[in-house]
């Protein structure tokens, strides 16, 4: 693995993700997501991908681009909400949901990129995680087609515990405030979220940044991503566009 991760075109940087690729992707509604990545993959024409993510943008703004041109055949997420397209293609039987919780979601991000194969959680245990059933995938008139298997279910301290196993992608793309030519990476507070279990989750990891510094200018104790999980770092062009997912305001 070369010590300058630097790749300045996006598109290059992605390269490596095909049609048929499993790909995780950091960010949490629109917060921390690598949206230039993301832009790059959709122009580069890949498609059957199966994404893991925490939810898949909205309509017309992060995964949500991809998922509107028929990109993704496969979706593993913990939130379907605020992307209408997103919850019709899964009713209608062309898309195939896996739904986790949250929390699970990124323990199993974390512990694939930790080596660890599989792990038992209290949440879901008594429900249709455990016991199987949970529909995946519908057909066009709406039955059940591909439903989720039953999991093996332990008691440790007089508690049951749901067997999850760990999740691996070939590709990971994720957003950071600050990186080097190294790869180290720090987050900017709510754009942590899960970017780095993602990162740690991807055989080739490709890592955006608003800003590009180099080595040893990051102090240790600041650095939330050691370099190690990363390949390709893409430096943007000044600060990302951040969307805002809902506004409200109130009357005076």
């Amino acid at each position: 693995m070369p010590l300058n991760k630097v790749v300045d075109d996006p598109a290059a940087a992605v390269d490596v993700i095909r049609s048929g690729a499993s790909v995780a992707v950091g960010g949490f509604g629109l917060c921390g997501t690598p949206m230039a990545l993301i832009e790059a993959l959709h122009a580069g024409g890949a498609d059957d991908l199966r994404i893991v993510s925490n939810n898949c943008g909205v309509d017309d703004w992060g995964l949500g681009i991809l998922l509107r041109d028929r990109r993704i055949s496969r979706v593993t997420a913990s939130y379907v909400g605020e992307n209408k397209e997103f919850a019709r293609q899964f009713l209608a039987g062309e898309l195939e949901v896996e739904l986790c919780p949250q929390g699970t979601l990124a323990e199993r991000l974390r512990a694939g990129g930790a080596g660890i194969p599989a792990f038992f959680t209290p949440t879901g245990a008594g429900t249709l995680i455990a016991e199987g059933g949970l529909p995946w995938r519908y057909d066009a008139e709406g039955r059940v087609v591909v439903a989720s298997p039953p999991k093996e279910v332990r008691s440790f301290g007089g508690r049951e515990h749901v067997l999850e196993e760990s999740v691996t992608t070939d590709a990971a793309l994720v957003h950071a405030a600050r990186g080097d030519r190294h790869g180290n990476l720090c987050f900017t507070t709510a754009a942590r979220n899960f970017n780095p279990v993602c990162a740690m989750a991807g055989r080739v990891t490709v890592a955006q940044v608003e800003e590009l510094v180099e080595p040893g200018e990051l102090d240790p104790d600041e650095i939330h991503l050691p370099g190690v999980f990363v390949d390709r770092v893409v430096p943007l062009r000044g600060a990302a566009e951040k969307r805002i997912e809902r506004r409200t305001v109130r009357r005076s």
